[in-house]
């Protein structure tokens, strides 16, 4: 499993992640001082698990998940036991008040395993395709099958070489949908699978739908993020 800690106090870190050190199967993968920080982190790999404090700045632990379309398994850490039920109302797995024993949060992770792997179970085939909603009925779409998706307005068209799909959909859930399976948002309006891209240069990346070559747009919010990929698997 991977996880962040999202809280503002070091010292809370400090002890979530001197607890986590008795779990070597959760990878830690980054310690966050408040929401944005591990909203940037979940865009770059998907996230198993969320140890969130409440009381931050900016943007509290609450509103942060609000925000989140397909939130992964959460822990609220906190010092105030106000906000329980709300957190509960949004399917957090525990609720833990600080000061956090090593006990208290064996049990939390130990729940948060356990219900890990029944996800694992419940959908094993997660890693070929999903399911969204066109033409009234749903289609089955593998991920190996995607070249690029298209965002139009509320709706993302998925681009396939045999079909494209319509659906309503907003380019931020697939993005999420995506994480960890080989594609990378390159512009406001364009999802593109990686191993499909041909040649990179200037602002486009060039790719090839039914046998011909095509351009899509790398933004510049994007560009930074593709140069640093394209570098790791330079020769």
């Amino acid at each position: 499993m991977k996880a962040l800690i999202i809280d503002d106090e070091v010292l809370a870190q400090d002890i979530l992640e001197t607890h986590l050190k008795d779990y070597p199967e959760i990878k830690l993968i980054a310690r966050c001082a408040n929401a944005q920080e591990a909203k940037n982190h979940m865009l770059l790999q998907p996230i198993d698990l969320i140890f969130l404090d409440i009381q931050m700045p900016v943007l509290n632990g609450i509103d942060f998940l609000k925000s989140l379309e397909n939130p992964p398994i959460v822990i609220i850490t906190t010092a105030y036991p106000d906000h329980a039920l709300e957190g509960f109302e949004l399917n957090v797995l525990d609720y833990l008040l600080k000061p956090i024993s090593r006990e208290r949060f064996s049990r939390a992770v130990q729940k948060a395993q356990e219900y890990h792997q029944f996800l694992q179970i419940q959908s094993p085939e997660n890693e070929l395709y999903f399911f969204v909603k066109a033409d009234k009925k749903m289609i089955k779409v593998y991920y190996q099958d995607i070249l690029y998706i298209e965002g139009l307005k509320d709706y993302v068209i998925i681009r396939m070489d045999t079909q494209r799909i319509i659906t309503l959909q907003t380019m931020r859930s697939l993005e999420e949908k995506l994480a960890g399976k080989g594609f990378r948002r390159i512009h406001r309006s364009y999802i593109v699978r990686l191993d499909c891209i041909r040649s990179i240069g200037g602002n486009t990346v060039e790719i090839v739908e039914k046998n011909t070559p095509k351009k899509l747009p790398v933004g510049k919010n994007y560009r930074e993020e593709l140069q640093q990929l394209i570098n790791k698997n330079r020769l």
